[in-house]
């Protein structure tokens, strides 16, 4: 009789392991995070991985989950889902895409300079079709997964155009979502030739009085995603923790 038992146990831990992979969020609600530290030198405990897809968002790649490069801090996946839920409403029929966050206890994450500590996230752009429907940035190998696109001055790529109307409607409502949950957006990093355009009404008058955007154009060029950082209160990092090191944001 004890073998059967011991199968069934092994049985459940697969299917809890299985859980875990398929719906991370789900399974790990309850979980709080720390985070220490800076988002360039910090990092992160009880990290909680982005759900690889929902409603109207997916990852820039369906094996950035796997190999453990979007984890966030709990509070910071509490807003960016709160976000994307309240876009539904807010834009139906937009898609939209999130890029690389960081591991799960945070660390140097190459090649950014920061997303040490769970509160970075990079948003891939969202972009419209030569029909103008709603579509994902196009990411694969070739591309570097949508972070080796360049777009032109007028916001193209080929037959996309960035579109600027959704993008300001999701910061707009980050900014809604972090504030529900007591939570701060440090600064956001986009292309400075773009902020006109993106700053734009109707939305374009609340973000700029409340957001805080890197006027210099970063130390790469960041047109085809753009970075937020979150605002947790921290524990400091122990003296002896190392640099990060030079990348993208």
């Amino acid at each position: 009789m004890g073998r059967p038992r011991l199968e069934l146990g092994v049985a459940g831990r697969a299917l809890c392991l299985a859980m875990a992979l398929l719906f991370p969020w789900s399974l790990r609600a309850e979980v709080e995070s720390t985070c220490y530290g800076r988002t360039a030198q910090g990092r992160l405990e009880n990290g909680v991985r982005l759900p690889a897809s929902g409603a109207n968002f997916s990852a820039y790649s369906a094996l950035a989950p796997v190999l453990g490069r979007t984890y966030v801090h709990s509070r910071v996946a509490r807003v960016v889902l709160a976000a994307y839920g309240a876009l539904e409403q807010a834009s139906p029929g937009k898609v939209f895409v999130y890029g690389e966050t960081g591991w799960a206890e945070g660390g140097p994450f190459k090649p950014h300079r920061t997303h040490q500590n769970g509160l970075s996230v990079d948003f891939m752009v969202p972009v419209v079709d030569g029909k103008g429907h709603s579509v994902p940035l196009p990411g694969g190998v070739g591309n570097q997964f949508g972070y080796g696109i360049e777009f032109d001055g007028q916001g193209r790529y080929g037959e996309y155009r960035l579109d600027f109307a959704a993008l300001a409607e999701h910061l707009y409502q980050l900014h809604r979502a972090a504030q529900a949950q007591g939570v701060g957006i440090a600064q956001v990093i986009f292309e400075p030739a773009y902020l006109p355009a993106l700053l734009s009404p109707p939305r374009g008058p609340y973000l700029r009085a409340r957001l805080r955007f890197m006027k210099k154009p970063a130390w790469i060029r960041h047109d085809e995603h753009y970075h937020v950082d979150f605002a947790v209160p921290c524990k400091p990092m122990p003296r002896s923790a190392g640099a990060g090191g030079s990348g993208r944001g």
